[in-house]
């Protein structure tokens, strides 16, 4: 499955989501966010057990608010509804992954 871009006219149906979410807040500008583009998306690919989104925090600033993102990269994962897990900054797959399992 691939990444899906998330604005705040489609947030309310990836809150919905059966499957555990994985968000991406990034910046096109951001170096440390393009690092993580293609560990995303490769998520996204190997995984469609997981709904994966990215969400520009220029274009979607009020979702960038509602969850608190001060610094990008900002990974969230969302279950039920409800944010399970958060982690700041490039992290590599295998850390994403387990931030999944939990």
């Amino acid at each position: 499955m691939s990444v899906l871009v998330v604005t705040k006219d489609n947030f309310s149906d990836i809150l919905k989501s059966e499957k555990t979410v994985l968000l991406d807040f990034y910046a096109d500008w951001c170096g440390p966010c393009k690092m993580m583009a293609p560990i995303v998306d490769e998520i996204a690919e190997e995984n469609p057990q997981y709904l994966v989104g990215k969400i520009n925090v220029d274009n979607e600033p009020e979702l960038a608010q509602e969850f608190g993102v001060m610094s990008i990269p900002t990974l969230v994962v969302i279950k039920e509804g409800k944010v399970v897990n958060q982690s700041l900054g490039a992290r590599p797959k295998d850390v994403i992954l387990a931030m999944l399992w939990q």
